[in-house]
């Protein structure tokens, strides 16, 4: 599972070429949870645009949020079967971006938290896909889910999943508006090669929500 990641600003506008609505506003954050607004990068024709939406997919065709499940995660060998995320697969696919994200380790009855990130430091790009939901009252949400897969070497001893992070190279081609066939994203959505990455424990305030600093990204 993804359930949460850090994503600093420096990281996102230092990296990639975006569209950006002038009424965007948004700090960095070291403690990113389900049900908060992020940013999430989507294509247009003119170009890459950023938009905030909040982590937890609704999908467009539901009647009563309210008792229905708002998977924060996607299984990426699943995606075609399930209707929730099959027909999002042709058209709302977006990046995530982030700067390394969290996961926990059990030892007896403690769980500890590691850091994962890339070792030069450069940006994360989770897949994902988004959907619009359309309340009764007429407001619109915007919401996304991030693409999971199996571990890779680093993360296996941790957990058994992480994000789908996508390569350089894969990144406009998920964005783009082409059919992707299976075998295409079963290149595409695997796990990250371990020796690009490092992982270290991290302070357990981190397991609040309500804590949110950088210091929370730095090795214990």
């Amino acid at each position: 599972m993804c359930r949460r990641y850090a994503l600093r600003v420096i990281d996102l506008t230092g990296q990639v070429r975006l569209i950006m609505d002038a009424d965007i506003r948004f700090p960095s954050h070291f403690n990113i949870a389900p049900s908060s607004t992020n940013p999430v990068i989507v294509s247009a024709p003119e170009g890459n645009h950023l938009r905030m939406m909040e982590w937890g997919l609704i999908p467009h065709w539901a009647k009563d949020i309210r008792t229905m499940p708002r998977p924060a995660n996607a299984r990426a060998e699943s995606l075609a079967e399930k209707p929730m995320f099959r027909g999002l697969l042709a058209h709302h696919r977006c990046i995530v971006p982030a700067s390394g994200f969290y996961e926990w380790r059990t030892e007896g009855t403690r769980k500890l938290p590691f850091y994962f990130h890339r070792k030069d430091g450069s940006l994360l790009t989770f897949a994902g896909l988004y959907d619009a939901w359309q309340a009764p009252s007429g407001e619109t949400r915007q919401t996304y889910t991030i693409i999971t897969t199996a571990a890779n070497e680093l993360m296996a001893p941790i957990h058994d999943r992480m994000p789908a992070i996508l390569t350089d190279e894969d990144v406009q081609r998920w964005l783009s508006r082409d059919v992707l066939l299976s075998v295409a994203m079963k290149e595409m959505l695997v796990p990250d090669a371990s020796d690009r990455m490092e992982t270290f424990l991290v302070s357990p305030r981190v397991n609040s929500t309500a804590v949110d600093d950088e210091q929370l990204i730095a090795p214990l």
